[in-house]
């Protein structure tokens, strides 16, 4: 009851940047209750405690942005009243994700590889990315766009049947991510630590910053997407559960959601062409 009455929607919207923190302080909780208590599941039950912690917050916003469908806004008005929302959601993605490539660059080894198997597994899984504009860099593109479809559509009907169902697969993505920054961080280090020496702050804090920004590029636009897609199924869900439907309301508010499925698919195509044709320039 202590985590979830720390911050309310109203609040958040007002000062979206304290959820930054609120992402550090959740996951930085759940990880530790998770290797203290189970050890050997601790990749996903801390997914599980932060979004527990995470959930009521969701829920109530969701709740909130639906009534301002109730509200003769604009379509226009109404986005824009909606970005608020998303705004504090993303600085708490910024802030889980930052916290989970910490506590892995940190941790002893063992303890990561334990604390990160399900996501380590993740990553190995993953293809690199193009290096240049190819027919094999267009096949690399389709594939990860169409598979970034699936995990919004994912985002979509979670939210949807489960309200909050989203929360879990945007958290599951910030530990993945996290953990290839964290990853990076790691190797990267040790490198500048055998060539200028264990005593180099600047080249610690480069190493670190290149690591967020090597996922930053493509990463912001593609979560930004789930979020969208997220709060488009939540808002026709919680509409349904009050029978909104019956309603001439409900017209709006399915108008309103599909404005945000359309912005999340091409924030997606976005984030794709990011990471197959801008992001391999630099890394």
């Amino acid at each position: 009851m202590v985590l979830e009455s720390l911050e309310d929607p109203v609040s958040a919207e007002k000062h979206p940047k304290h959820m930054f923190w609120f992402g550090l302080i959740y996951t930085s909780i759940a990880i530790i209750i998770s290797l203290w208590v189970f050890r050997e599941e601790s990749s996903l039950v801390m997914i599980f405690l932060t979004v527990i912690a995470m959930s009521p917050l969701m829920y109530k916003t969701i709740k909130y942005e639906e009534q301002k469908d109730m509200i003769d806004y604009s379509e226009r008005l109404l986005l824009k009243e909606h970005s608020r929302a998303l705004s504090f959601f993303m600085y708490f993605f910024f802030g889980a994700t930052i916290s989970y490539a910490l506590w892995y660059a940190l941790l002893p080894i063992q303890t990561t590889q334990a604390l990160f198997s399900s996501q380590i597994s993740t990553i190995l899984n993953i293809n690199g990315g193009a290096t240049g504009f190819s027919v094999q860099a267009f096949e690399i593109f389709s594939k990860i766009f169409f598979n970034n479809i699936r995990v919004l559509v994912f985002c979509l009907i979670f939210s949807f049947l489960y309200g909050v169902g989203a929360v879990f697969i945007l958290t599951w993505n910030a530990s993945v991510i996290g953990a290839a920054i964290g990853n990076f961080i790691r190797s990267n280090i040790a490198a500048v630590s055998s060539v200028v020496g264990a005593g180099s702050i600047f080249g610690y804090f480069k190493v670190i910053s290149l690591g967020i920004i090597r996922y930053a590029i493509h990463g912001i636009p593609e979560i930004l997407a789930y979020f969208v897609a997220g709060l488009a199924g939540g808002i026709i869900s919680v509409a349904a559960i009050k029978h909104d439907f019956r309603t001439k309301n409900f017209e709006k508010i399915v108008l309103d959601s599909s404005d945000l499925i359309i912005i999340s698919v091409v924030l997606v195509f976005f984030a794709a062409l990011l990471e197959v044709f801008v992001t391999p320039i630099f890394f």
